[in-house]
């Protein structure tokens, strides 16, 4: 039985960055940047006023309280007028462009006009209420690093910026196999059946991570169907097939038996945690990688988050996600020579300081610990008073 991090390491070896494609921006969202991105354009792409008031011309000089000027004009935001040489104030509105050699803009609430001449009664700052062009970014600076993920902030920088295109990591294409022929969709069980709850939980991991689902399919315990469809998800040309059911070592546990005959190589077998141990990695040469979860819940979403969800980062070029180490408000008890996986809740006690809790009751087939936690914690100690804190999505991560 191998341990947790050699298992990962294993596991990443066998993993390379997949292709990148370019993207029109709106089709772009959530996607991995394939590469840096260089600003193609300064931000603010021209000095501008910061809120409505008189641009004036301080020349770097205090304007003494009870200054006064001529206003000449008035320069609205998208004005292409860009000078005023005789003029020493005009009117001007947020965002408008600065006229040349206009340095200072005076709100209109702190002026008095009258007949065309305004009046400061108060002292003003010279060079105040002026957004100065690449004060945001400049021409050329770094505005997003290779494998940021485009989302809605990153979107709106894009757009200013006027990218058009991104080129992005492509999707990984996924296909999800689950064994069992208990499993029921929704609606009325037979005797002895269930509702299948990992095919769905998997396929919405998957699309928040924005991958590309071919397929996903319920297979029983018996016949040729497996088989078939792990022949489906190859032909679909998966980068990744993830089962779950039938790979402990039960008469049933037909799951590493079929894929050797199918020519997958196996990885690695049974790993040193809890929940999830039976845990099997494979791969076929030139092929998919298949991660072959347990059946029960939380060994498929410990499975997920800490085996599928690097896979996921290692094929989007990322790096190796850090966790946040937390103090215990009570020791996280597991087996000695076990890297233990727990539920838990992150909150701060009377002194401001983060602890983390871990949820009652946890058992792999208890799903409602999972739907009310906040966070994942691990610990290799058999009596942690410290644990690694993960966020729950691995969406979520740095």
């Amino acid at each position: 039985m191998i341990a947790y991090p050699d298992a990962l390491a294993l596991l990443l070896d066998a993993i390379r960055p997949l292709e990148s494609e370019s993207l029109p921006l709106a089709d772009a969202a959530r996607r991995f940047l394939a590469a840096d991105l260089h600003s193609p354009m300064a931000l603010p792409s021209f000095d501008n006023a910061a809120m409505d008031g008189y641009a004036v011309r301080a020349d770097g000089k205090t304007l003494p309280a009870g200054a006064s000027f001529a206003v000449a004009a008035m320069q609205a935001a998208g004005d292409a007028a860009d000078a005023y040489p005789q003029a020493d104030a005009c009117e001007i509105a947020t965002g408008a462009r600065m006229p040349e050699g206009f340095d200072t803009v005076v709100p209109v609430e702190r002026s008095e006009r009258r007949d065309g001449q305004v009046r400061f009664p108060v002292e003003e700052r010279a060079g105040q209420n002026v957004r100065r062009a690449g004060s945001d970014i400049a021409t050329g600076e770094l505005a997003l690093a290779r494998g940021r993920r485009i989302d809605t902030a990153a979107t709106m920088l894009l757009a200013a910026l006027g990218v058009a295109h991104v080129d992005v990591v492509r999707r990984p294409r996924v296909a999800v196999i689950a064994t069992g022929s208990e499993l029921n969709a929704t609606g009325p069980l037979p005797p002895g059946g269930i509702h299948d709850s990992n095919g769905p939980f998997l396929e919405a991991c998957f699309a928040h991570w924005g991958a590309d689902m071919l397929t996903r399919v319920r297979v029983p315990d018996v016949g040729d169907d497996f088989a078939h469809a792990v022949g489906d998800a190859i032909a679909a040309r998966a980068d990744l097939i993830v089962t779950t059911g039938a790979v402990s070592a039960g008469r049933f546990d037909f799951v590493p038996a079929a894929l050797a005959s199918l020519g997958a190589r196996e990885l690695f077998h049974k790993v040193a945690i809890r929940p999830g141990k039976p845990l099997l990695a494979t791969r076929f040469d030139g092929g998919p990688i298949v991660l072959a979860l347990p059946g029960n819940p939380m060994a498929v979403a410990v499975g997920y988050r800490f085996f599928v969800a690097p896979v996921l980062r290692a094929m989007a070029g990322l790096s190796p996600e850090r966790p946040t180490r937390v103090r215990m408000s009570a020791p996280l008890i597991g087996r000695e020579g076990l890297n233990h996986f727990a539920l838990g809740r992150l909150e701060h006690d009377a002194e401001g300081r983060q602890t983390a809790h871990a949820a009652d009751a946890q058992a792999s087939f208890r799903i409602l610990p999972f739907a009310t936690s906040n966070t994942w914690l691990s610990a290799a100690d058999g009596h942690a008073q410290h644990a690694d804190a993960w966020p729950l999505d691995p969406v979520d991560a740095a």
